[in-house]
C-alpha cells in the first residue's frame, strides 16, 4: 500500500506479511513513514493506493473488525 500527500510520498508500495500471534516494530529514521504505515494499518488514515487484510478484513471495508483484532503501543 501507499499514501501520497500532494507531491509527497510517504509510503511507497509497503507489503509485508506478519502471522497471527507475531509481534513487530517498525525501525527507521525520522520521516521514513512508520507513523503513516500504522495510522492506515489501524484505519485512521486510508491508503492513497492498495489495501491490507488483517484477519480477512479490509482495512478499506472493514475498519471497525481491524481495529477489533490488532493491538498497539
Amino acid at each position: 500500500m501507499s499514501k501520497v500527500f500532494g507531491e509527497f510520498r510517504a509510503v511507497d508500495k509497503l507489503t509485508m506479511s506478519i502471522k497471527q500471534d507475531e509481534i513487530i516494530a517498525l525501525l527507521g529514521h525520522n520521516g521514513a513513514g512508520k507513523t503513516t504505515a500504522i495510522y492506515m494499518l489501524t484505519g485512521m488514515l486510508m491508503p492513497s493506493e492498495g489495501d491490507a487484510i488483517i484477519h480477512g478484513n479490509s482495512i478499506r471495508r472493514d475498519t471497525d473488525e481491524v481495529r477489533r483484532s490488532i493491538g498497539l503501543c
